[in-house]
């Protein structure tokens, strides 16, 4: 049925993707299942406890994102982020690989190829409600993962509550897919929906990656590329997040004394040190390195989060192709997805933040380390 409906759904918003819409939905993709669930962890903008791209010691102004005071809360604060599990038990983490730790707070990435349906189990394993709602594939109603009035009743209206379970099946169509002037993939995102604002700020955010049809590998990953790397340049205002209350009695060192943002955070004397100018949920370079080699094809995925943001994402010592043009330096608004490419060049390790000065002051900075060509080290490429 739920073919039936997506098909049906297709032919009415989207005839131009292709002349026979069914196609879209055909069985013979497969089902990637993923067990996804919100847990409430703390997390820690800095864990080095200094500046990484100076090698100093945090002082003055960058001291008041990453220590302790009597009224500022530090690096560390309690939030909900989405992870991966290995089975309906919910009782086992899938680990990361270690190459795959730049990712930081990113929920797990979510791959397809075109014809395939992607089935999420999510459990809330949180305190609060909260959803998985997709950018880009189809879905009805009962896998959205938003609740406004639209005269429908879903299970999941008002989000999943604690301790509940909800699927959510989404399908990969073409319209998911990259656009024939695009490369091999196609850049979405999914996050939660209930309290957008409040869930995104509390770290409810993660990738979806959509491979052209016949152009991925098992995994999904595309075959034409030889590394990927996805950097959320994520502006999060603690001050909204469903655990400010929580975070303030935690690491406020005189919590009595603290008053509130109220309104416009980023102007209030309080709220405004509670703002984190976060590349993937890590302040001035904390999070590690993504790493390649000269001549590696190297796809760079580069999203934003909900809050009033505007990003200049800027690489330092390579360039990329992105939006039909060379270029080292992107526009990234609210919500933004872009997809950029880099034929790797030129070794050492780079500088890559954004160039608005807030947000570069903030710690909106990490590096990237480009190691010489394994052919004039004398290997062969893999």
């Amino acid at each position: 049925m739920l073919h039936v409906l997506m098909a049906a759904t297709i032919a009415l918003v989207a005839p131009h993707t292709s002349a026979t819409p069914s196609h879209d939905l055909q069985l013979s993709g497969r089902t990637r299942l993923y067990y996804i669930a919100a847990d409430e962890v703390t997390w820690d903008y800095a864990p080095s406890g200094k500046n990484l791209i100076t090698g100093k010691p945090f002082t003055g102004f960058q001291a008041m994102f990453a220590t302790q005071g009597p009224t500022q809360l530090g690096s560390k604060f309690r939030k909900a982020l989405y992870r991966e599990y290995t089975d309906g038990t919910f009782s086992a983490l899938k680990q990361r690989a270690p190459e795959d730790a730049y990712l930081g707070l990113l929920g797990p990435v979510i791959r397809a190829e075109v014809g395939d349906t992607i089935k999420v189990i999510f459990k809330n394993n949180a305190t609060h409600p909260y959803s998985m709602h997709p950018h880009g594939v189809i879905y009805e109603k009962s896998s959205e993962g938003a609740g406004y009035e639209d005269g429908t009743s879903t299970p999941d209206k008002a989000g999943v509550p604690p301790g509940g379970t909800h699927t959510y099946v989404w399908v990969a169509s073409e319209r998911a897919g990259p656009d024939a002037m695009e490369g091999s993939t196609a850049f979405w995102m999914y996050h939660s929906h209930v309290d957008e604002s409040g869930d995104v700020n509390a770290g409810l955010i993660g990738p979806m990656i959509i491979t052209a049809r016949g152009r991925a590998r098992p995994d999904g990953r595309p075959k034409d590329v030889d590394k990927e790397f996805i950097i959320a340049f994520a502006e999060l205002d603690e001050n909204l997040s469903p655990y400010i209350d929580d975070n303030i009695k935690k690491y406020a060192l005189e919590p009595a004394k603290v008053k509130k943002a109220v309104g416009a955070t980023f102007i209030d004397p309080f709220g405004a040190f509670n703002i984190r100018e976060s590349l993937n949920g890590f302040i001035f370079g904390n999070g590690p390195m993504p790493k390649m080699a000269v001549g590696d094809r190297v796809r760079w995925y580069i999203m934003s989060t909900t809050n009033f943001e505007l990003h200049a994402p800027h690489w330092h010592g390579n360039i990329v192709t992105a939006q039909h043009m060379k270029t080292d330096v992107l526009t990234l608004g609210t919500m933004g997805m872009i997809v950029a490419d880099m034929d790797v060049d030129n070794p050492g390790t780079w500088l890559f933040h954004c160039h608005i000065e807030p947000h570069l002051t903030q710690g909106m900075q990490m590096r990237f380390q480009v190691d010489p060509s394994v052919v004039a080290l004398g290997k062969a490429k893999p």
